[in-house]
C-alpha cells in the first residue's frame, strides 16, 4: 500500500455532502475512473474549481455523512483516481464507506474533524495510528486507523482482488 503517513492540502468540505456534489450523475454515462475526477465535486458550492486546482496528495475533510446519497462507484473513483489519497470524515453514509473499503481506498472517521480545518491547511495523516495533525496548528486529533482488513483488501487493489487471492484458502 505504501506509506502509511500522508501529507498534503486539505479541502474542507461541510454535512451531507451527498453523492451528487461528489461526482453528479449527469456524468454517470463515463465508464473509464481514470476519466472521472475531472467531474469532482463540480456542482458543490464554492468548491466549482476542485478538479482544475486540487494537487496530487491533497485530502478530502468532511463532516458527518458523506457520500449519502446513490450508490455510487463513481463517487469514490473521482477522488481516488484523482489522487486523493484519503477521505477524512466525522461520518460517512455506509454505502459510500463500503463502496471506498470495497474499492481499496482509505475513509477513516474523525470525530470532531471538520472544525479542526481549513481550507489550504497543510494535514498529515497517520493511516496506522488514525493520528491526524494540522501542521498549521499542531493540533492533533485521533480517528479510526485503518483495519488489518482494510490494509490486505488496499494491496490487493479492492475486494474483488482479495477474494480471488484468497479463494480456496482456509
Amino acid at each position: 500500500m505504501g506509506s502509511s503517513i500522508i501529507k498534503g492540502r486539505a479541502w474542507v468540505f461541510g454535512d451531507d455532502v451527498d453523492t451528487d456534489l461528489i461526482y453528479h450523475n449527469k456524468y454517470l454515462a463515463v465508464t473509464d475512473p481514470a476519466e472521472m475526477p475531472q467531474y469532482a465535486f463540480e456542482y458543490y458550492p464554492g468548491k466549482e474549481n476542485f478538479a482544475r486546482e486540487v494537487q496530487n496528495g491533497d485530502v478530502v475533510v468532511a463532516g458527518t455523512n458523506f457520500g449519502c446519497g446513490s450508490s455510487r462507484e463513481h463517487a469514490v473513483y473521482c477522488l481516488k483516481e484523482g489522487g486523493i489519497p484519503v477521505v477524512l470524515a466525522e461520518s460517512f453514509s455506509r454505502i459510500y464507506y463500503r463502496n471506498a473499503v470495497n474499492n481499496g481506498y482509505p475513509v477513516l472517521v474523525a470525530p470532531g474533524i471538520s472544525s479542526k480545518f481549513k481550507d489550504g491547511d497543510e494535514i498529515e495523516v497517520n493511516l496506522d495510528t488514525g493520528e491526524i495533525t494540522n501542521l498549521k496548528s499542531g493540533e492533533k486529533i485521533h480517528g479510526d486507523a485503518v483495519t488489518d482488513l482494510e490494509k490486505e483488501i488496499m494491496a490487493h487493489g479492492g475486494l474483488l482482488q482479495y477474494i480471488k487471492a484468497h479463494a480456496g484458502k482456509e
